[in-house]
């Protein structure tokens, strides 16, 4: 019997492409600028001017044209100079009030970095569900709650479960683009570490005397190869929407943060069906505390097992969460370029980069297939739906843009390559597509993992690769770790880059 597995194409289409040459214009306008002066030095008959000029200008051009890894040199080069600033005067050095021992409000968030910008005012009670944590983004002007799902996974489902699950993605996502209050999507996986303590005690316990050494043996074997990656995961989404979009319907509503929270909630309470179409046995929208504590423990994975064994010991509702005030790190040393240290963990981020040849559903799991017990990984992606106008307006320029280069390359005498020929093809389906009701996203993955400071990070790291190597490409996020960690770590929705203008 054949399976037909589809696979999706057409993912790694880049927002700012290249025109020309894989230029885009500031780079071309620079290396023309660069180029003047040796032309006109070579139209003046100065040899040896034309020559000095090129040794300068050149190496210039490649600074500006040049990729390594992800970045032009040039951008490399000022990224490089404000993270050593950043780390002789100490901006991204962290202790909490806490730990300095200040005065602190329990009520007050204390969190570094790009965490800054949020605030986090509770809403009115939502249905029985009671009160609802906003998440108020000052830096974008963008406004969303998160909520925990309990969800089964997807490494046990046959190619028509994923299938199916692909098919309510994409109408959830289309669901989204024709609402007029949110959209943004962050989905959130993260493993639970456990370092085995809690099963060795409970086999201590429970162990028999008199059982026999070939079952002793069965079991211990299990335990190696089985006990150390049968880990638990915790799933979240946060759903967000712009100021600019909650302020009409929020002004109809009371204004304020109520009027907000019930334009947020009217579109919150519609997803939660489809939330569970997906395969979500329930949708938890998140309480001040509880987000805290989501925060918290994305710092600091220790503290999950003692939070869980006091919310085993004390079931009311009144022992979820932390203060505010203790959900960020007690301390964070200067990061290093290519790691966050923080609370005595490190983590490496990554970018993931989809491949030309497309990926199928279910992928990406493998990122989150833990080898070491006590080690985390975490898997986020963030969603943009574009409204029709604008997307629209991203597949005319496409389609333009395309045109043009193969036009321009026409009448130069360039054959057109097949890179060229399946950008052009992907540009009309995509412009069939939206004229046919379907929407545009927009989306970033990111990944990281977390292991104790005391742990050889770079050997953690280097397993995350392998596992994942030939399918998908990862970029690690150097200069950025801090905030590439807030990315792949904290539900809080924050990942995708505002997108200056409408093309694509």
């Amino acid at each position: 019997m054949t399976t037909n597995i589809r696979i999706y194409k057409g993912l790694s289409r880049r927002e700012h492409a290249g025109w020309v040459l894989g230029l885009r214009p500031g780079q071309a306008f620079v290396c023309i600028l660069l180029a003047v002066p040796v032309v006109m030095a070579l139209a003046a008959g100065n040899l040896i001017e034309a020559l000095m000029l090129t040794a300068i200008c050149g190496p210039v051009a490649g600074l500006v044209v040049i990729p390594v890894r992800g970045r032009p040199a040039v951008r490399w080069l000022g990224h490089l100079a404000l993270f050593q600033v950043g780390m002789v005067f100490g901006w991204s050095r962290w202790q909490s009030n806490v730990a300095g021992g200040r005065a602190v409000d329990p009520d007050e968030p204390d969190l570094p970095g790009v965490l800054t910008r949020l605030r986090f005012p509770d809403g009115p009670p939502l249905r029985d569900a009671g009160r609802v944590c906003l998440i108020h983004d000052t830096g974008e002007g963008r406004w969303g709650a998160t909520a925990r799902l309990t969800h089964g996974g997807v490494g046990m489902l046959s190619d028509a479960q994923c299938e199916r699950l692909a098919n309510r993605l994409g109408n959830l996502l289309l669901s989204i683009g024709h609402r007029d209050v949110i959209d943004r999507m962050s989905l959130l996986v993260r493993t639970v570490p456990d370092d085995g303590a809690e099963y060795e005690a409970w086999r201590h316990r429970n162990e028999s005397a008199d059982a026999p050494e070939l079952a002793r043996r069965a079991t211990t074997e299990l335990d190696r190869t089985v006990g150390a990656v049968s880990v638990r995961h915790e799933v979240f989404v946060t759903l967000s929407g712009t100021e600019e979009a909650l302020r009409k319907p929020a002004t109809a509503a009371g204004g304020g943060i109520a009027g907000r929270a019930a334009a947020l909630y009217r579109v919150l309470d519609g997803l939660e069906d489809k939330l569970k179409a997906l395969g979500a046995q329930s949708v938890k929208w998140l309480s001040g505390g509880e987000l805290a504590e989501a925060i918290r423990t994305g710092f600091n994975p220790a503290s999950a097992a003692v939070l869980a064994a006091r919310h085993h010991s004390d079931r009311s509702d009144s022992s979820r969460g932390v203060a505010w005030a203790t959900a960020g790190p007690t301390h964070a040393p200067t990061p290093t370029g290519r790691a966050y240290h923080h609370d005595g963990f490190a983590t490496v981020s990554y970018s993931v980069l989809m491949p030309e040849a497309g990926t199928v559903f279910g992928s990406l799991g493998a990122l989150l297939a833990v080898k070491t017990a006590g080690e985390r990984r975490s898997l986020a992606i963030h969603y943009e739906t574009l409204s029709q106008r604008r997307a629209r307006s991203a597949v005319r320029g496409n389609r333009f843009r395309a045109g043009v280069v193969r036009d321009w390359k026409s009448s130069k005498g360039f054959n057109s390559t097949a890179a060229d020929a399946r950008e052009a093809g992907g540009a009309r389906a995509q412009e069939k597509a939206v004229a046919a009701g379907h929407g545009i996203v927009r989306f970033a993955v990111a990944t990281a993992v977390t292991v104790p400071s005391s742990w050889n990070l770079e050997d953690h790291a280097a397993r995350v690769e392998n596992d994942i190597a030939g399918r998908f490409q990862l970029l690690r996020m150097e200069l950025a770790q801090d905030s590439s960690f807030v990315a792949a770590v904290l539900p809080v929705g924050i990942g995708l880059p505002r997108l200056r203008g409408g093309g694509l």
